[in-house]
């Protein structure tokens, strides 16, 4: 049985932990923009936290359940509901046969991530489950979801006497996320051509707020702030970048490259936003602001180092209550 879509939202697709190894054919990792709230949705239903998510957008996609499923939501708050009733993020729901979920209005952040105990049943394409727009491959047929689109679910575990009479249920166990604290303040190590900045654009960059404008998308964000400069026009060898990239454009303003980055730039890489940082990088929306800090690399691997030990906390509590909530399952329906 499957997931249908009922209703299809502006850019919603399929994305895991990205497609690795092939950057040197000019295929880009891709993967989930949050990386870090996809992985805490898998980790709250007991999947694999590489596994592959739905990405959501707002206005996003409704989805009818043809069978009882585990899901999680996390990333930005759209209002998620079930047969018209909320629902908490960042924790387990179980949803009865025949629920519809839906997303009723953004609160908060700008992508939201949905995980499905058992994970989809989706071919890979070069390893990765992850949606290439630009290639057409992966994914969902390659492809955005659309009305009547039917995602096999893999799990096989019937959870209807769990539900009773009930048309969802919310599971004991939660976590939160970085979405209360300043999203507006991202740190940054300096990028290979830092210095070509003079002193005047340096400060610039780390002082003023840039606003994301709404060319932005999932290869990048372009920022609108004072101008920057630099202190020669010499041209630079197209190099590898990676996400989070911020290049200077030759009118001065920024691009930060983010999921769907292209392999090689050759724009001035003037800084690099920290791993522990691309999750909030990805809740920006555009038209809000987001300001730029310096940082040191033992800073940046302190932090990463943190959150990937929230993980792997989150994942064995969420392992102990799974395994107790399937014992009394079986029990239930032996």
């Amino acid at each position: 049985m499957n997931l249908r879509v009922i209703k299809s939202g502006v850019l919603d697709s399929l994305q895991d932990a990205g497609r690795y190894g092939w950057q040197h054919l000019g295929i880009n990792p891709g993967g989930a923009m949050d990386k870090l709230s996809a992985r805490i949705a898998n980790t709250l239903v007991g999947n694999n936290a590489d596994d592959a998510v739905i990405e959501l957008h707002f206005p996003a996609s409704a989805f009818f359940f043809e069978k009882p499923a585990l899901i999680a939501v996390s990333g930005a708050d759209f209002s998620a509901t079930v047969n018209g009733d909320e629902i908490p993020r960042l924790q387990p729901v179980l949803v009865s046969k025949y629920s519809i979920l839906q997303f009723q209005g953004v609160k908060k952040g700008a992508r939201a991530y949905l995980a499905v105990y058992g994970g989809f049943d989706i071919k890979p394409w070069l390893n990765s489950c992850s949606t290439n727009l630009k290639a057409a491959a992966g994914g969902y047929k390659g492809r955005v979801f659309q009305k009547d689109d039917e995602i096999g679910l893999r799990s096989e575990i019937d959870f209807s006497s769990l539900l009773g009479k009930k048309e969802f249920a919310t599971m004991s166990w939660k976590t939160d996320d970085d979405l209360a604290n300043d999203m507006k303040e991202v740190l940054v190590l300096p990028g290979n051509e830092w210095d070509r900045l003079p002193d005047k654009s340096k400060k610039r960059f780390l002082h003023q707020s840039f606003t994301v404008t709404s060319q932005s998308d999932r290869m990048g964000y372009r920022l609108k702030g004072k101008p920057l400069s630099t202190l020669t026009d010499e041209e630079i060898i197209s190099s590898a970048v990676s996400f989070g990239t911020v290049q200077l454009l030759p009118d001065g303003q920024l691009i930060v490259l983010m999921a769907d980055h292209q392999t090689t730039g050759g724009y001035p890489r003037v800084a690099h936003v920290i791993s522990a940082h691309h999750s909030r990088l990805a809740q920006i929306k555009a038209g809000e602001e987001v300001g730029f800090r310096l940082t040191d690399q033992k800073t940046a691997e302190e932090l990463f180092i943190r959150q990937q030990q929230h993980l792997l906390q989150l994942q064995n509590a969420c392992k102990f209550k799974l395994e107790e909530l399937l014992k009394h399952e079986f029990k239930t329906t032996g």
